[in-house]
């Protein structure tokens, strides 16, 4: 029998239906695991237990009377810290922050509220959100529940180990060169990138989205249904669509699909993550699927440009900051900011310029191709003291090469895990569709969570 917190949002919805669970039997069982891994995980920021207790009787008693306030009521959910919550200081995982409570919801957050989910805790994340780590000047080192010692990735940290820690069913991340789905990858759950624009986001920036952090596609799926509803703050946001995000798996019987292994950049491949791409490759193709190869498209030249407009834009906000406030921030972070400063504004342009060349580098490449299949990550997940899995701040993006380029693009991508490394590391497999076809990427992502093998169980506090 499944415990109470490692239920699917879908179970418990149903179970809250049937009455054989309460929602104040959720938050209480949820809350109990979270006492027993957060000591040794450090996921969270701004835990509000007594909240969420408060807000579990209100949901209990609306669900006795048959009139839930909405279609995720009584659900536990963690929010990552960058997206804001009324009342709650939003630091962006560094010391430099000043603490000033925000005065309303996100986007996000105010569509989950909507929905009757209950409000956890924020979840943690580097300093503004520029590594693919847990490491962080103002939150506690953030670690993977699959072994201390292992990294849960980033930006999405906190969302990622929670996520697999069993901390309920629903996490949000962001994700802006693969925030959410390295850490989904590392930490062996499920999560979508969607187009950019799907679900409204304050403030927008190129290649900026929110996406949901699950450990299946169905409970993604019920999250991108209330997130992808309208917000006119976000002045990038696509018209609403009529998606039935609840849809059964696509067969890939008839996909053209192409097997994405050698970015063009970055670090190459390991074997075992390799492998195991190619071994989920096979699965679609024996399902009837066309598999074929798809080059590289992202050169050194692009992830060098990527990286400085990157410094440079982070280096504009540092420079702001007073001598004290720098002389807080991350190390890693303020000597890679520090690679800004001196950028004449011919390299600036010809950044910006970068943005759209890997725009269309993507799209070209990936365009005859029905969905595009690859790893992730380069690599496993790595040292949990690390801020990147190179540990060099002069090669701080060689590991996202696989998943930045779909934020300059604004593809949705998926990763969903695969499989592990003989040392029990997870391996996420990325799906990528063209352009808007979200539902597309969460339905092929349901087949293959159908047709791939035995997971392992999740992990468990010692």
């Amino acid at each position: 029998m499944t415990t109470i917190h490692d239920m699917t949002a879908v179970d418990l919805l149903a179970a809250y239906k049937s009455k054989k669970l309460s929602p104040v039997d959720v938050i209480d069982a949820t809350i109990k695991r979270i006492e027993a891994w957060e000591p040794k995980i450090k996921a969270l920021y701004a835990p509000d237990f007594d909240g969420a207790r408060k807000a579990a009787k209100a949901s209990e008693a609306r669900w006795q009377s048959g009139t839930p306030q909405g279609a995720l009521d009584g659900v536990p959910i963690t929010i990552k810290e960058n997206i804001a919550t009324k009342g709650v200081p939003v630091p962006l995982g560094t010391a430099a922050t000043e603490m000033v409570p925000a005065v309303a919801d996100a986007p996000a957050a105010a569509r989950v509220r909507e929905a009757g989910t209950i409000i956890l805790a924020k979840t943690t994340m580097p300093d503004y959100g520029m590594l693919s780590s847990g490491r962080s000047s103002f939150h506690p080192l953030t670690r993977n529940p699959w072994n201390l010692a292992w990294n849960p990735g980033g930006s999405s940290a906190g969302a990622g180990a929670a996520g697999a820690a069993g901390y309920g069913p629903l996490h949000l991340g962001t994700d802006i060169g693969g925030s959410v789905r390295l850490p989904a990858s590392w930490n062996g759950i499920f999560t979508l990138k969607p187009s950019l624009g799907r679900v409204p986001v304050d403030p927008p920036f190129f290649g900026r989205a929110v996406g949901p952090m699950t450990r299946t596609v169905a409970d993604s799926a019920l999250l991108m249904a209330e997130l992808s509803k309208p917000d006119p703050r976000d002045h990038m946001s696509l018209p609403p669509a009529d998606i039935d995000w609840s849809a059964g798996p696509l067969e890939p019987r008839g996909l053209k699909i192409g097997l994405h292994l050698d970015a063009g950049s970055g670090l190459p491949v390991d074997p075992e993550v390799k492998s195991a791409i190619e071994a989920a490759a096979r699965l679609f193709a024996d399902a009837g699927a066309t598999v074929e190869p798809l080059d590289g498209f992202l050169s050194p030249e692009m992830l060098h440009l990527q990286d400085l407009f990157w410094r440079v834009r982070s280096w504009v906000d540092f420079s702001a900051l007073s001598h004290a406030k720098q002389a807080s921030v991350l190390p890693f972070i303020a000597d890679w900011c520090r690679g800004g400063a001196d950028v004449s504004g011919a390299m600036v342009i010809r950044g910006v310029n970068n943005y759209m060349a890997i725009r269309a580098a993507a799209t070209r490449a990936t365009q005859p191709f029905d969905y595009v299949l690859s790893p992730t990550s380069p690599v496993p997940t790595y040292n949990a003291e690390w801020e990147t899995p190179t540990n060099d701040v002069n090669r701080p993006l060689e590991h996202i090469s696989f998943t930045m380029p779909y934020n300059m693009s604004e593809q949705p991508a998926s990763s969903i895990n695969c499989g592990y490394t003989k040392e029990g590391k997870p391996i996420g497999l990325q799906i990528a569709g063209r352009r808007f076809d979200d539902s597309g990427v969460m339905r092929l992502s349901k087949w293959f969570e159908g047709a791939r093998a035995p997971q392992k169980k999740w992990p468990e506090p010692s």
